[in-house]
């Protein structure tokens, strides 16, 4: 069965206009994953979202998406642009993380959100195209317009897909955009290493009098 609206995203335009029938087609088609489809939007509940990070598909790698972009299994030794974001921790921050579980990042704000949140087990961005990117949108304007939040845009469709957003929200403040190369074997030695995305969100959160984020759990 596939999962409900997340409550706390049920009003967006998405899940009137185009859930019903995204949800028809997935229900039609065998092997894709991951299960808990909406798993980023149910553990950041919109008011507590404080920062974004944007991934691109969920892992194809039969079992290994989880809902959250980037995330791997609990207990599963992280690998590929995740082991390079955890490497750049370490350096950024000196925090030893070797589990691929991000679930306490999203627990503490940090929306961990793919631009397509499904996939085909073995085929990369076999989604891509079928309307999650409008709910993506939606998800953006909607964090944008609630107050200022940081932005941690790795790659370049990362950076298209807010492109447009507004770099201030108005008397509250202004959002925070960091951009850099994505994390991945083929990038990360071209900007991200040394970007120091990690340090400059909590600096910005303690600035602004809220707590900053433990990257560790």
């Amino acid at each position: 069965m596939l999962p409900p609206p997340p409550r706390d995203w049920a009003d967006l335009p998405f899940f009137r206009t185009d859930w019903p029938a995204l949800a028809a087609r997935l229900a039609e088609t065998p092997d894709w994953q991951p299960a808990q489809i909406f798993r980023a939007l149910d553990l950041t509940p919109r008011a507590k979202v404080r920062a974004v990070i944007l991934g691109q598909d969920p892992y194809p790698t039969p079992g290994r998406a989880t809902g959250l972009a980037f995330s791997f299994p609990p207990g599963e030794r992280p690998q590929d642009s995740l082991r390079n974001i955890l490497t750049e921790l370490r350096h950024d921050l000196g925090v030893e993380k070797t589990d691929g579980d991000l679930t306490g990042w999203a627990e503490q704000g940090v929306l961990l959100l793919n631009a397509v949140l499904t996939v085909p087990v073995g085929l990369s961005n076999g989604h891509k195209g079928w309307g999650w990117e409008r709910l993506v949108a939606q998800v953006l304007g909607a964090v944008a317009a609630d107050g200022p939040r940081a932005f941690l845009l790795w790659g370049r469709p990362a950076q298209k897909l807010c492109a447009k957003l507004p770099r201030h929200a108005g008397a509250l403040g202004d959002h925070l955009f960091l951009e850099s190369p994505h994390p991945s074997p083929l990038s990360v030695h071209r900007g991200f290493y040394g970007s120091k995305p990690f340090s400059k969100v909590n600096d910005w959160l303690v600035a602004r009098g809220e707590s900053p984020i433990d990257w560790s759990h």
